[in-house]
């Protein structure tokens, strides 16, 4: 049996809402981006949302919104994806690593307030693999020492906290809906925001600075009572990007978001059967402290195995034709960041244990019990201790 890491659930309701896209020949930033844009904020409970090609964008448009002075330092955890990190450097600003609680992953508060001083401006908050960094003390914490939050939320798309929307928590919150992520565009991003004002801040930003988008000028051409002779006209402020989202991509989008609270929950059970079949396999426990019933949405699931025995169990996986990854070799180890080398211990050390196994939507009991039963085989043929 074949398992994949990860799937999309798309089908024919996708391809109908690409074809409606076709059939109107508006396939760039138009009508159906406004629209996902509105359904995503009202979802949230956000007042602005702006839709764009990647979370990697929404998180560099986030720190640009926050106009940081130069010098500016920012909170990073070392236990997470580049782009978290490169987002602040993309707005030439230092990053400080922060380490993972060696329990939940999520970035050691504690160890954040250490690593403040009074350059320190802003944090970036990622709920790593969907479990949710601890908003009330991190909120309590930035308001205390006058930072800014921005909240990664590229692996829980629609996951909750005390009942209230990740990514609305902090002053921004930017969501992937990456191919492989809880729901897709096939590609693309969405930033919300508290302050509307950040939003519309960046907005000529994801359109390479323009003041009026290409679909602004033509509704502006046909709108009644418009200059018909002047509807072509717009400014370039700044430098922005080619960051805008387009209609095929909000069209799949705005599907998706209706299905994702199913999907989600999906994921939740998968997990629940996870982790009653490994509950007594010897050498391996769950990567996260996983709540299927919490309303969080998780985009991971893994384990953890003595560190000597990882590769070893990855190549059985392998072996049965399950498909497998880690996330994350920390961010301190890559040659871009060689210079923190050492400097978050712990998430330099757990990250040799972890390993992703195969979650999607459309996976089955089937294949859930086929990765847990050739995970059982991995232990049992570890070597004596």
């Amino acid at each position: 049996m074949h398992v994949r890491l990860f799937k999309p659930s798309v089908g024919q309701e996708e391809l109908d809402a690409i074809a409606e896209v076709f059939d109107r020949a508006w396939l760039g930033l138009g009508p159906k981006v406004a629209a996902f844009e509105q359904a995503w904020a009202e979802y949230v409970d956000a007042p602005a949302a702006l839709g764009v090609n990647s979370a990697t964008a929404a998180l560099h448009l986030a720190v640009t919104a926050l106009d940081l002075p130069p010098g500016s330092k920012v909170l990073v955890p070392s236990m997470t994806f580049v782009a978290s990190a490169l987002a602040a450097l993309y707005n030439g600003l230092d990053v400080v690593f922060v380490d993972c609680d060696p329990e939940t992953l999520q970035m050691d508060l504690d160890d954040l307030e250490r690593r403040i001083t009074p350059e320190t401006r802003a944090v970036v908050a990622v709920h790593f693999g969907g479990y949710p960094v601890d908003m009330p003390r991190l909120m309590e914490i930035a308001g205390r020492r006058g930072l800014k939050v921005i909240e990664d939320c590229a692996h829980c798309a629609g996951g909750r906290l005390d009942g209230r929307a990740l990514g609305t928590w902090g002053d921004l919150g930017c969501f992937s809906f990456e191919e492989k992520k809880c729901m897709t565009t096939g590609d693309g991003g969405m930033l919300v925001a508290r302050d509307p004002a950040l939003v519309e801040r960046v907005r000529p930003n994801r359109w390479l600075g323009i003041d009026k988008d290409t679909w602004k000028r033509q509704t502006g051409y046909t709108a009644e009572g418009a200059d018909d002779a002047r509807h072509w006209h717009y400014e370039v402020a700044e430098a922005g990007y080619k960051y805008n989202m387009n209609d095929l991509a909000a069209a799949i989008g705005l599907v998706q978001l209706k299905k994702l609270p199913a999907m989600n929950a999906r994921r939740s059970t998968l997990i629940a059967r996870y982790l009653d079949g490994l509950a007594d396999v010897p050498g391996v426990r769950p990567l996260l402290p996983y709540q299927p019933d919490a309303g969080h949405a998780y985009w991971i699931f893994g384990v953890r195995v003595d560190a000597g025995r990882r590769d070893d169990v990855i190549r059985h996986l392998k072996a049965r034709d399950v498909a497998t990854s880690v996330h994350y070799m920390p961010l301190t180890l890559h040659p871009l960041f060689a210079a923190h080398a050492g400097a978050t211990p712990v998430a330099e050390s757990l990250w040799h244990e972890m390993i992703t196994l195969p979650l999607f939507p459309d996976m089955t009991d089937d294949q859930v019990d086929y990765v847990v039963d050739a995970l059982k085989e991995a232990g049992a043929a570890r070597a004596p201790a």
